[in-house]
């Protein structure tokens, strides 16, 4: 299996499984910012490969309006990162996900808006129906993980800031299904899903080089 290939079948998913139960996440402390939770969620596509599911927001939310965003959003008081993911993927896309159907976690991410996310990769199942909230979503992707290994960001490599056309710096992934770059920090989590999730690797998530807009 290469990285232009992952058909969704019970072996995608093993190994994929079997990647994130080798790997050594990082866990973080809060320090202070506000701790959320995302869902990297694994589904069939048109074609039989195996796509996630990336969502972009309305533009008249209160933070992040507009923005290209995987299903997810902050912990509420009392509840766990893995309730709390499980929870914001029922309210924005109508999927019920059972505990079995989780494949594991991915490290920690701070971000300069002020969270810190923890992302959960989900094997949805061939009967999940998306059903995207109008009232927070406005467009629903299905990615094929083979828009991961597309090429990298708009130069250097993936162990320095990555810099865009228009702000030097800036961490990104050119997606095809979108038909241009997507932004950390969502892009930080897609890359460290395929380094890890995919292939295997032990690299941590890039934890810098997201762009103004991404802040707000």
């Amino acid at each position: 299996m290469n990285g232009q290939s992952w058909p969704y079948t019970a072996e995608t998913r093993a190994r994929i499984t079997a990647n994130l139960a080798g790997y050594d996440r990082r866990a973080l402390a809060p320090g202070g910012l506000k701790p959320a939770a995302v869902v990297i969620g694994l589904a069939p596509g048109p074609d039989g490969e195996t796509a996630l599911l990336l969502t972009r927001r309305i533009a008249r939310m209160s933070s992040h309006a507009g923005q290209y965003a995987l299903p997810g959003g902050r912990i509420d008081p009392g509840e766990d990162a893995l309730a709390a993911a499980r929870r914001e993927l029922a309210e924005e896309l109508g999927i019920t996900a059972a505990p079995d159907r989780v494949l594991g976690r991915l490290d920690d991410l701070p971000t300069r808006s002020g969270y810190l996310v923890a992302p959960f990769v989900v094997w949805l199942g061939a009967g999940a129906e998306p059903r995207p909230s109008p009232a927070e979503i406005a467009a629903l992707f299905h990615v094929p993980l083979g828009d991961l290994f597309a090429g990298p960001g708009r130069g250097g490599n993936r162990d320095e800031a990555r810099g865009s056309e228009h702000e030097p710096g800036v961490f990104s992934l050119f997606i095809p299904t979108l038909g241009h770059d997507l932004f950390a920090p969502t892009a930080a989590i897609l890359d460290h899903f395929r380094e890890v999730a995919l292939l295997g690797r032990a690299r941590p998530v890039v934890t810098f080089g997201e762009p103004r807009f991404a802040r707000r």
